[in-house]
């Protein structure tokens, strides 16, 4: 059965009069703001969830269990507001990713995210990350379309081909995913104002776009990406960046230190905040046999 929320995302998809733009929620207190602010729709971070949730970098951690749990709170907060959800890879295989849909769309978000990585996954604008093949993605993809019960969740497909494979296997995968039937189309990272624009041209799909503070992609206006034809802007970042920084400086003041070694002003950086350089540290060691 449909929901409020699902009906008015896919009715401004249908519309397109103006591009949705989606803060990144993470917390009440996030999607709360949001709610005030009445934005059009809310993106459910998974950055953002490891980060504030369990204080661990963006490298695949945390579990489906975990992030529908999260999901389902931010629905309830949410009310009428669509929650986009990042799902990563699906967590597992194409069977996997039938329970996922089924347990997210149970949650109640009105969009779910999966992408080409491998598990496990990498935030996007971060180094070294790994695909699986695309013809493994479009049987996942596949599977999410044919697992969910309501046809007003949206399905939105990411491929991060763009930093291993360069934007033109980025944007062949992209086409692919669209043909397979996912409605809306995420290419991640494109660096540059010219690879914005090629996406836009080339792709024939609704498209989502991500911008992250500090990250790959320049931060363009809302008006020049509904003149290129994106459909949805997220900025899963900003409010988790600002509130990270106010932290951060109310704390070193408390504490009698200079926050500026600590501010991060790359997503890496951010991430070793919260352990990114510990963890990586333990991958490696585990990858080499001990």
């Amino acid at each position: 059965m449909t929901t409020p929320s699902r009906a008015r995302l896919r009715a401004a998809l249908i519309d397109r009069a103006e591009i949705i733009v989606a803060p990144g929620v993470f917390d009440g207190l996030s999607a709360s703001l949001v709610r005030r602010l009445d934005f059009p729709a809310a993106y459910l971070t998974g950055a953002g969830v490891a980060a504030s949730g369990f204080g661990l970098p963006d490298i695949g951690l945390v579990t489906q269990t975990e992030m529908v749990e999260r999901a389902r709170m931010l629905v309830r907060v949410l009310g009428d507001i669509p929650l986009l959800a990042d799902a990563d890879t699906g967590y597992g295989t194409a069977l996997n990713v039938v329970r996922t849909v089924r347990e997210y769309e149970a949650a109640g978000v009105a969009a779910i995210q999966l992408e080409d990585q491998a598990f496990p996954k990498k935030c996007g604008h971060l180094p070294d990350k790994e695909l699986i093949e695309s013809e493994e993605f479009v049987t996942k993809l596949t599977a999410a379309l044919e697992a969910r019960t309501d046809p007003d969740l949206v399905v939105v497909a990411r491929t991060d081909a763009r930093g291993p494979l360069g934007l033109d296997a980025a944007i062949d995968r992209a086409n692919t995913y669209a043909a397979a039937g996912a409605d809306v189309i995420f290419v991640e990272a494109p660096q540059g104002t010219a690879e914005i624009e090629r996406i836009a041209r080339e792709v024939s799909a609704p498209l989502l776009i991500n911008l992250v503070l500090g990250g790959l992609t320049p931060i363009e206006s809302a008006t020049r990406l509904r003149e290129l034809g994106y459909s949805i802007a997220i900025h899963p970042s900003l409010p988790l960046g600002a509130a990270a920084y106010a932290m951060l400086t109310g704390l070193a003041e408390l504490a009698g230190r200079d926050p500026g070694p600590l501010l991060p002003a790359k997503p890496a950086e951010f991430f070793d905040l919260v352990g990114l350089a510990e963890w990586s540290e333990l991958g490696e060691r585990y990858r080499e046999g001990g």
